[in-house]
Protein backbone atom coordinates (compact mmCIF):
# COMPACT_ATOMS: atom_id res chain seq x y z
CA UNK A 1 0.00 0.00 0.00
CA UNK A 2 2.79 2.24 0.82
CA UNK A 3 3.88 2.18 -2.80
CA UNK A 4 0.76 3.31 -4.19
CA UNK A 5 0.91 6.28 -6.60
CA UNK A 6 -1.10 9.29 -5.10
CA UNK A 7 -4.59 9.58 -6.52
CA UNK A 8 -4.92 11.97 -9.53
CA UNK A 9 -8.09 14.28 -9.02
CA UNK A 10 -10.61 13.58 -11.66
CA UNK A 11 -11.80 16.31 -14.15
CA UNK A 12 -15.25 17.18 -12.77
CA UNK A 13 -18.48 18.91 -12.84
CA UNK A 14 -16.95 22.01 -10.82
CA UNK A 15 -14.61 22.30 -13.89
CA UNK A 16 -17.63 21.84 -16.55
CA UNK A 17 -19.63 24.53 -14.61
CA UNK A 18 -16.65 27.02 -14.80
CA UNK A 19 -16.26 26.82 -18.51
CA UNK A 20 -19.70 26.32 -19.90
CA UNK A 21 -21.28 28.61 -17.32
CA UNK A 22 -20.03 31.68 -18.02
CA UNK A 23 -22.86 33.82 -16.73
CA UNK A 24 -24.37 31.84 -15.21
CA UNK A 25 -22.56 32.26 -11.60
CA UNK A 26 -19.93 30.50 -9.58
CA UNK A 27 -19.17 26.90 -10.40
CA UNK A 28 -20.67 24.10 -8.64
CA UNK A 29 -19.06 21.08 -7.52
CA UNK A 30 -23.27 19.28 -8.69
CA UNK A 31 -23.11 17.39 -11.79
CA UNK A 32 -26.70 18.58 -12.18
CA UNK A 33 -25.13 22.52 -12.31
CA UNK A 34 -22.68 21.17 -14.78
CA UNK A 35 -25.40 19.55 -16.90
CA UNK A 36 -27.84 22.26 -16.52
CA UNK A 37 -24.96 24.60 -17.66
CA UNK A 38 -24.25 22.74 -21.15
CA UNK A 39 -28.28 22.18 -21.60
CA UNK A 40 -28.81 25.73 -21.86
CA UNK A 41 -25.77 26.89 -23.34
CA UNK A 42 -27.23 24.26 -26.01
CA UNK A 43 -30.06 26.02 -26.06
CA UNK A 44 -28.08 29.14 -26.47
CA UNK A 45 -26.10 27.78 -29.48
CA UNK A 46 -28.73 26.67 -31.18
CA UNK A 47 -30.84 29.63 -31.28
CA UNK A 48 -27.96 31.44 -32.65
CA UNK A 49 -27.85 29.30 -35.38
CA UNK A 50 -31.34 29.42 -36.21
CA UNK A 51 -31.23 33.44 -35.96
CA UNK A 52 -27.88 33.81 -38.55
CA UNK A 53 -29.04 34.47 -42.20
CA UNK A 54 -29.13 31.89 -44.57
CA UNK A 55 -26.30 33.76 -47.15
CA UNK A 56 -23.82 34.44 -43.42
CA UNK A 57 -21.15 32.36 -43.55
CA UNK A 58 -19.44 33.97 -40.76
CA UNK A 59 -22.18 33.44 -38.74
CA UNK A 60 -22.37 30.18 -38.65
CA UNK A 61 -18.29 29.82 -38.43
CA UNK A 62 -19.34 31.56 -35.09
CA UNK A 63 -21.87 29.42 -34.28
CA UNK A 64 -19.35 26.26 -35.21
CA UNK A 65 -15.97 27.66 -33.04
CA UNK A 66 -18.58 28.12 -29.92
CA UNK A 67 -19.93 24.77 -30.34
CA UNK A 68 -16.55 23.39 -30.66
CA UNK A 69 -14.96 25.21 -27.68
CA UNK A 70 -18.13 24.23 -25.65
CA UNK A 71 -17.59 20.62 -26.70
CA UNK A 72 -14.21 20.06 -24.80
CA UNK A 73 -15.69 21.15 -21.74
CA UNK A 74 -18.31 18.81 -21.44
CA UNK A 75 -17.83 14.85 -21.56
CA UNK A 76 -20.29 11.51 -22.29
CA UNK A 77 -23.59 12.36 -24.32
CA UNK A 78 -23.42 15.79 -24.07
CA UNK A 79 -20.48 16.16 -26.22
CA UNK A 80 -22.64 15.01 -28.60
CA UNK A 81 -24.67 17.76 -28.33
CA UNK A 82 -21.89 20.45 -29.22
CA UNK A 83 -20.32 17.95 -31.62
CA UNK A 84 -23.72 17.84 -34.02
CA UNK A 85 -24.61 21.84 -33.60
CA UNK A 86 -20.19 22.11 -35.03
CA UNK A 87 -21.04 19.82 -37.78
CA UNK A 88 -24.24 21.43 -38.65
CA UNK A 89 -22.52 24.92 -38.70
CA UNK A 90 -20.09 24.00 -40.20
CA UNK A 91 -22.13 22.23 -43.25
CA UNK A 92 -24.26 25.07 -43.12
CA UNK A 93 -21.73 27.82 -43.60
CA UNK A 94 -20.07 25.78 -46.57
CA UNK A 95 -23.73 26.11 -48.15
CA UNK A 96 -23.82 29.60 -47.66
CA UNK A 97 -25.86 32.24 -50.34
CA UNK A 98 -26.21 29.34 -52.34
CA UNK A 99 -29.40 28.45 -51.52
CA UNK A 100 -28.94 24.52 -50.22
CA UNK A 101 -29.25 24.68 -46.41
CA UNK A 102 -27.58 21.69 -44.47
CA UNK A 103 -27.32 18.17 -45.37
CA UNK A 104 -29.79 15.75 -44.19
CA UNK A 105 -27.27 13.63 -42.33
CA UNK A 106 -26.20 17.38 -40.52
CA UNK A 107 -30.01 18.05 -39.26
CA UNK A 108 -30.45 14.47 -38.19
CA UNK A 109 -27.25 14.28 -36.06
CA UNK A 110 -28.54 17.14 -34.17
CA UNK A 111 -31.81 15.56 -33.82
CA UNK A 112 -30.59 12.75 -32.78
CA UNK A 113 -28.13 14.06 -30.15
CA UNK A 114 -30.57 16.00 -28.53
CA UNK A 115 -32.91 12.96 -28.29
CA UNK A 116 -30.18 10.90 -26.72
CA UNK A 117 -29.83 13.88 -24.15
CA UNK A 118 -33.20 14.71 -23.58
CA UNK A 119 -33.98 12.90 -20.30
CA UNK A 120 -30.13 14.33 -19.17
CA UNK A 121 -30.80 17.72 -19.46
CA UNK A 122 -34.60 17.12 -18.68
CA UNK A 123 -33.35 16.01 -15.28
CA UNK A 124 -31.25 19.01 -14.71
CA UNK A 125 -34.38 21.46 -15.31
CA UNK A 126 -33.80 22.29 -19.00
CA UNK A 127 -35.53 21.36 -21.66
CA UNK A 128 -33.73 21.14 -25.08
CA UNK A 129 -34.87 23.11 -28.12
CA UNK A 130 -34.37 22.79 -32.06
Amino acid sequence: AASAPPSQPEPGPARTSAAVGGSAGTPSSSPAQGTKAACELFNSLFERYAAVPSDDSEGYEDVYLQAEEAKGTVSGDLRGLFASLSLLAIDRSGSAGSGSGAAQESEDAVRDAVFANAGTCTDAGVTLRL
